[in-house]
């Protein structure tokens, strides 16, 4: 006789190969948008607002702030617990986001590769762009706890 629990992980694993092997592309994606043709006008706004969304997120907002701060008095020991506490945190998010990663990439590279049948090359392009954006997410992280 199967045990309860087997026959929840078995209808559990059935029911992801049901929803794996049959999933269907559907008619339209994100990869089919089509976007208009900017004025100059309204290209110098996107860039303007890219600029401004780059300079509040960047390192240098951290630095200035880490300038701010650095006339605070901290004990030298609670300095050094905090140094540590932040490489540790920077470590764990790096290996966190490595593994989300690996599964949100072999997610793309599936619906894009197999299901929407992109070439190889968009494919390794949208791929690049997800590094970009994870690299990005990690940066935020080091600018964070610096």
């Amino acid at each position: 006789m199967i045990s309860e629990r087997v026959k929840r992980v078995l209808s559990a694993v059935s029911l992801a190969l049901i929803v794996l092997l049959f999933a269907t592309p559907l008619f339209a994606s994100e990869a089919d948008w089509s976007f208009p043709r900017c004025r100059p006008a309204q290209n110098n706004l996107l860039m303007i607002g890219f600029a401004i969304c780059f300079r509040e997120c960047s390192s240098a907002t951290s630095c200035m702030q880490g300038q701010e701060d650095s006339g605070t008095q901290i004990h030298a020991g609670r300095g050094e617990i905090i140094f540590q506490t932040c490489s540790t945190y920077l470590i764990q998010q790096g290996k966190f986001l490595f593994i989300l990663f690996v599964f949100i990439g072999s997610c793309i590279f599936y619906y894009f590769g197999f299901l929407q049948h992109m070439g190889m090359k968009d494919v390794m392009l949208i791929l690049a762009w997800t590094v970009v954006g994870i690299l990005g997410s990690y940066g935020v992280a080091c600018s964070a706890s610096a």
